[in-house]
């Protein structure tokens, strides 16, 4: 029986050739079978289906007994061919471009499955189906005619909220049937034929209003809307702002009011129906349907190649929760209505944040000084031809600190660090953490104007930087260290470790946004925060004494940070790009090639250059490559 269905849907309609219509009958048991009827869109509507089949059970009773049974005569389709005709197009095309002004881009439903079309299923159909309890169907019914709502205004509201959850707009348009049956031509309501038509709906999803107060209004709109329902949806199109070619929207609402009631199934002298069951497929990818009764059911057709199964049920399920939710209150605000699954909310809060661990109570410094003393002898630092061990690394920046110390470099002090890409830029920044300081980035290729108010700002009391720098640097008012021409001075110092010099709560560094949307704004980093990032991020992505990461972001740019201390605090090498080399997708593949580089962080944008660039394919030791920061695509 399933495979005939499936064969059937799979055949389809040769518009060429008479009828558009199939009808079969299976023999169960007995005296029970199962009727199954296909037709075509073209010949009628839903609405039709039940004048059609009333009257062949009718004649199916009029025959068993014996009698003649004359029909009455509906009224013509052309009549109502010829009442399209007299409507005012004019009217309804101003109507339509003022309705959809503004909209160019279709909705997107933002929960395709991105490699269903890899699936096993192929391009095919398929429905799912969930059922309100009379409980709260009854509770629904009752919301509506107490606010003088129509179910149909309730649950397609819903579907508006749904979907601009899904796709993350405000501004949303979906397309919605009505039946298409005029008011006042009279007899529509008993002619047979195509009635029905898809129009698109627009909604603006506020979040401050109330829940009740926006369904009026969205109701208000449907019953303009419908003044206008005879349009086609093909010169609404063209009417539209709409790319020629593309849909106006991906998914439909019906909802089914069409009388397929109770008087269809019983009252049949020789004939006991017990199921009724209707399969509609549309050309569009998604297609809501509910049905009033008892209980308010629920139906989502779909293709295949665009969503699965598991997709269209939990978005069954939060078209329920959502129903609920506006039954239990109807009067808060659009925003406060969750959808949300007990089960989903759970999962959330509890399950998936289930992300306590322990971590040592140590500083960013303090993780390297363990490492330094785990692997001594492991390379920590390759910059051009030169290389540091971690005791070569971990002696330099403690020299450095106890400079610093001396020259009065006390614990929260904000010292600037205005180096070139290179060794010394990270003793620098590991020297001033073991003085107990916190670092401030001072790319030297920005602007005099910007780095005169970090300066300002932070209220920086020091500044590393060398001779040669010094003129990119703007007046200001801290202390000055010229890491070449004190060169002696600081290897004089001790090679020892600082002791208790910082706290986990105390600032680590200072980093600076971009300020494209005015002054840039100091963010202030704590041990306590930069240590928990680094080390989940060594729990979850582990290097080791084997893996070389690559060093080219800028220090000003807060994913340096996970790039230099990631390495560091893992015993893997840290490989920096020289200055220039940074931007250069060339150098930095043969970079990777030469130094055997394993693991790398990049913007997306740099990904697909790299993936593009023939040359990655020599770098054989590469790894691991994390990515984030931008739109990542799956493409």
């Amino acid at each position: 029986m399933e495979e005939y269905l499936r064969r059937d849907r799979e055949q389809g309609f040769d518009l060429r050739r008479a009828p558009l219509m199939r009808l079969a009958s299976f023999r169960r048991s007995g005296e029970e079978y199962v009727l199954v009827l296909s037709n075509h869109h073209l010949l009628m509507d839903g609405w039709s289906l039940s004048i059609l089949l009333k009257e062949v059970f009718a004649l199916y009773d009029a025959g068993h007994e014996g009698r003649a049974l004359r029909l009455k005569e509906p009224r013509p389709f052309k009549d109502y061919i010829a009442w399209l005709r007299r409507q005012d197009q004019a009217e309804a095309e101003a109507f339509w471009r003022e309705t959809l002004k503004g909209f160019a881009t279709p909705t997107p439903l933002g929960v395709e499955n991105a490699c269903a079309n890899l699936s096993d299923q192929g391009r095919g159909y398929a429905e799912e189906s969930l059922r309100l309890s009379e409980v709260s169907t009854a509770a629904l019914q009752a919301l509506a005619r107490r606010h003088q709502l129509t179910l149909s205004t309730l649950v397609q509201g819903t579907w508006a909220l749904l979907l601009s959850r899904y796709s993350g707009e405000r501004d949303i348009v979906f397309g919605a049937t009505s039946s298409g049956r005029p008011a006042d031509l009279t007899g529509s309501e008993a002619m047979v034929g195509l009635f029905i038509n898809t129009l698109p709906v627009r909604v603006r999803v506020p979040s401050g209003q109330s829940l009740i107060s926006w369904l009026k209004d969205f109701q208000g709109r449907l019953v303009e809307l419908r003044q206008y329902e005879y349009s086609s949806l093909v010169q609404v199109q063209e009417w539209s702002e709409v790319r020629r070619g593309s849909a106006l929207f991906e998914s439909i609402f019906v909802f089914e009011n069409y009388p397929v009631d109770s008087s269809l199934l019983e009252g049949h002298e020789h004939l006991e129906i017990t199921g009724f069951r209707s399969v509609e497929q549309t050309n569009y990818p998604l297609t809501v349907a509910a049905l009033p009764g008892a209980e308010l059911a629920l139906h989502v057709g779909y293709k295949t190649d665009r969503f699965d199964a598991a997709t269209v049920r939990r978005m069954l399920r939060h078209l329920e929760t959502l129903l609920e939710g506006i039954i239990a209150r109807p009067h808060r605000r659009v925003s406060e209505l969750s959808l949300l699954t007990a089960a989903e909310r759970d999962r959330l809060i509890r399950e998936w944040n289930e992300t306590q661990a322990d971590f040592p109570q140590l500083c960013l410094h303090e993780l390297f000084e363990r490492q330094a003393a785990a692997t001594p002898d492991a390379v920590a630092l390759i910059f051009e031809g030169e290389r540091l061990s971690y005791q070569e690394l971990n002696r330099r920046a403690n020299k450095l600190a106890h400079h610093l110390r001396g020259l009065g470099v006390r614990r929260g002090a904000r010292v600037g660090v205005c180096l070139e890409r290179g060794t010394e830029m990270i003793v620098g920044l590991l020297g001033i953490l073991k003085a107990g300081g916190a670092y401030l980035p001072l790319d030297p290729e920005y602007p005099k104007e910007r780095l005169a108010f970090m300066l300002a700002d932070a209220q920086v009391a020091l500044v590393l930087t060398t001779e040669r720098l010094l003129e990119n640097l703007p007046e200001h008012g801290a202390s000055v260290v010229r890491l070449d021409a004190e060169r002696e001075s600081v290897s004089r110092q001790s090679e020892e470790n600082p002791r208790g010099l910082a706290s986990v709560e105390d600032l680590a560094y200072v980093i600076y946004t971009s300020g494209s949307m005015g002054q840039p704004k100091g963010v202030m980093v704590c041990h306590r925060s930069v240590c928990n990032h680094m080390q989940w991020i060594a729990r979850e992505f582990p290097l080791d004494e084997s893996d070389r990461m690559l060093l080219k972001y800028s220090i000003s740019f807060d994913a340096a940070a996970e790039e230099i201390f990631h390495p560091l605090i893992t015993g893997a090498g840290l490989v920096i790009a020289p200055p220039g080399g940074q931007y250069d997708i060339g150098h930095l593949v043969e970079l990777m090639r030469e130094q055997r580089v394993t693991a790398i962080d990049v913007v997306p944008t740099m990904l697909k250059a790299l993936i593009e660039d023939e040359r990655i394919k020599g770098c054989r030791s590469l790894r691991r490559v994390t990515s984030g920061g931008e739109v990542l695509s799956a493409g």
